[in-house]
């Protein structure tokens, strides 16, 4: 019987580090990574970025999530979980690289 996950990017290991090296980093460097996440926006259905915007609105400041508090990452990181798997593997790749190297304010999102 197959291991059921917990969180939505708990199936993929790439992504499951850079969030919770995410959530680790300081306000500033968040913030960077929120900006980078949410030019993703581009590769996510318009129908998609609305029921994130729902999202938003009912879960800001009153979840438990390590995200709900602040609204910016709260956009981030529901964009990142409607995108494609392969965009979020690849965001998920690019955040280890900038959080790894300390460069998060180089973050570019068509690198």
């Amino acid at each position: 019987m197959p291991e059921k996950y917990r969180r939505w990017y708990d199936n993929d290991p790439i992504l499951k580090e850079a969030l919770e090296l995410l959530k680790l980093q300081t306000d500033d460097k968040k913030s960077v990574a929120a900006d980078f996440i949410i030019s993703l926006q581009e590769q996510v259905a318009q129908d998609v970025i609305e029921r994130i915007y729902e999202i938003t609105q009912e879960f800001s400041n009153s979840g438990n999530r390590w995200y709900d508090s602040d609204p910016v990452m709260l956009k981030a990181i529901e964009l990142l979980r409607a995108a494609p798997p392969k965009t979020q593997r690849i965001a998920a790749l690019k955040l280890l690289l900038a959080m790894e190297s300390n460069t998060m304010e180089t973050l570019e999102p068509n690198e």
